[in-house]
């Protein structure tokens, strides 16, 4: 498996991860291939899990290659001196344009891992801000100050908005271009038409902290393959609403 490196030095390895992989191994299902696992392989040694991203989640993520670099980022990360930036596409026009979310976020009592907005739970923090608008899409830049499960897939469906092919907390239906392009006709090879999109439309596209010795640390990776050709189709068939 091909993980892009974004940065790496002595203390550090941050990489672009794929969507579909798991951060850390199973627990119920130990034969999935997992990134830390598929890193550690290709290292040759042990690295260290510093933060994570759901599993259909994109983007940038962070690893420590030794205990004192693990104890030092698991700290700043509890303490959220890292600037953590996403790029969504989500159901919907959003209005406000920007804003931001503050919903406490606790265990759905439903259980199977789903989280919902409550009183009881745990502050969450997310600042929003429409990249751009068409009529029934919106591209989304997030800012999460809290790392709650789910916490951006869960405050966006509190708003009204939830994320495309999200099938926890929206419709999971995927991204057609039968669905924005009028007169569409499908290849006379295919016998259904194959999505642009199946997958939750979310990706960590930033990352920023400074190191021990004050050094600044500014990971970035552009948006993948599928976000990216949904984005490119809204563009050509959807007039836009708003672009910022």
């Amino acid at each position: 498996m091909n993980i892009e490196t974004l940065y790496e030095d002595d203390d550090l390895l941050i990489v672009n991860k794929p969507a579909g992989l798991l951060v850390v191994p199973d627990r119920f299902n130990a034969l999935l291939p997992s990134l830390n696992r598929t890193l550690e392989q290709k290292m040759g040694g042990k690295i260290w899990v510093v933060h994570r991203l759901d599993r259909d989640t994109s983007g940038v993520i962070c690893f420590a290659k030794n205990e004192t670099a693990h104890r030092y980022l698991s700290i700043l990360f509890q303490e959220r001196d890292v600037n953590k930036f996403y790029a969504g596409l989500v159901n919907g026009i959003v209005v406000p344009d920007q804003g931001r979310i503050e919903g406490y976020i606790t265990e759905h009592p439903a259980g199977n891992g789903r989280m919902m907005v409550a009183k009881k739970g745990k502050l969450a923090v997310t600042d929003y801000k429409v990249a751009e608008q068409w009529p029934l899409y919106a591209l989304m830049q997030f800012q999460i100050h809290t790392g709650r499960t789910h916490q951006i897939r869960v405050h966006m469906r509190s708003i009204g908005h939830p994320l495309v092919c999200d099938e926890v907390y929206g419709d999971g239906k995927p991204f057609l271009l039968s669905a924005i392009k009028r007169k569409y006709r499908m290849s006379e090879k295919d016998e259904e038409e194959k999505p642009l999109l199946s997958r939750l439309a979310l990706h960590a596209y930033r990352l920023e902290f400074q190191k021990e010795d004050g050094t600044l640390i500014e990971a970035e990776a552009p948006l993948p393959r599928d976000m990216a050709a949904c984005v490119k189709q809204l563009t050509k068939w959807c007039p836009p609403e708003k672009t910022l």
